[in-house]
């Protein structure tokens, strides 16, 4: 691999680490569930005039607009807002461990006694983080963002099915069938859209932005010309950057401390994810990746 590509690579991990911030920082101001909704209607309306329908696939794309769109963005977005960064950007690598699982029981991969080794280890990691004094007990911020690693595994599943499909097409679809399924959610589930809306400073606005512009379109774009160019077991281990740079931003950007606890028990999860993509790098949908 070049130091171009290796660059690039390292530049997507940089941008999907630091959106965990920027979702953080957004949440200050808009209701999770419209957020998310915002969020996939600015999807739509930037990426929907330069991709097709794929027809044949449309009873899918609405079932994984359900998982992905539906409910993966929401657990995360709502349990992001009441837990620090640092510890959703550790939480969702489970994301990876759910996937193996689910490859194994659906797909008839095999899981060797590395990778059971590597899913113990994570889920450790998860756990010795859930004992954390700033946890405070309350484990449902949590359990949510966990919740979301399953769903996001569960939807990893559905787009191995779709077969070979345009990334771009796969995201302004799945924003299209989504959004209005989140704006529904968000009049039956939250109040103060409105006001929130009309209230919204640069903040919020450039959140939604970041996810369209620098997470999708550079992100993908990124992502898929090198994928397209080299292994999977080259580019996957890229991914393992994420939770790196999520952990950092969440220090800079909301001053989060880095107690002992928090730093075994983030070294359990990526050593332990670590060792699943190395090991089997294909159980990850190359549509899919380790991010929000």
């Amino acid at each position: 691999m070049s130091a171009r590509d290796a660059a690039g690579l390292v530049l997507v991990a940089l941008v999907w680490g630091v959106n965990f911030a920027v979702v953080k920082a957004g949440l200050a101001e808009l209701p999770p569930v419209f957020f998310v909704s915002l969020r996939f209607a600015a999807v739509a309306l930037v990426l929907l005039p330069f991709v097709r329908l794929p027809r044949q696939k449309l009873g899918r794309l609405v079932l994984l607009s359900m998982t992905l769109g539906g409910l993966h963005f929401s657990l995360m977005f709502v349990g992001l807002r009441d837990l620090d960064v640092a510890t959703a950007a550790i939480a969702i690598q489970l994301q990876v461990p759910f996937a193996a699982i689910l490859a194994a029981a659906f797909l008839g991969d095999r899981l060797g006694w590395r990778r059971l080794a590597g899913m113990a280890i994570a889920f450790a990691g998860v756990a010795l983080i859930a004992g954390e004094p700033r946890i405070g007990g309350n484990l449902l911020p949590l359990a949510l963002v966990v919740s979301a690693a399953l769903v996001w595994a569960i939807a990893n599943i559905q787009i191995k099915s779709l077969g070979d499909i345009d990334v771009f097409a796969l995201s302004a679809w799945v924003a299209v069938l989504a959004a209005p399924q989140l704006f529904v959610a968000s009049l039956l589930l939250e109040d103060g859209q409105w006001a929130a809306l009309t209230a919204a400073g640069w903040t919020a606005w450039g959140s939604v932005a970041y996810q369209v512009v620098l997470v999708t379109i550079l992100g993908y774009g990124i992502w898929y010309w090198t994928m397209q160019r080299h292994a999977v077991n080259q580019v996957m281990p890229f991914t393992l950057l994420v939770p790196v740079f999520g952990v950092m931003s969440g220090i800079v950007f909301f001053d989060e401390r880095l107690t002992w606890p928090m730093l075994a028990g983030g070294a359990a999860t990526i050593i332990g994810v670590t060792i699943i993509v190395i090991r089997r790098p294909r159980i990850v949908a190359p549509a899919t990746k380790s991010g929000l």
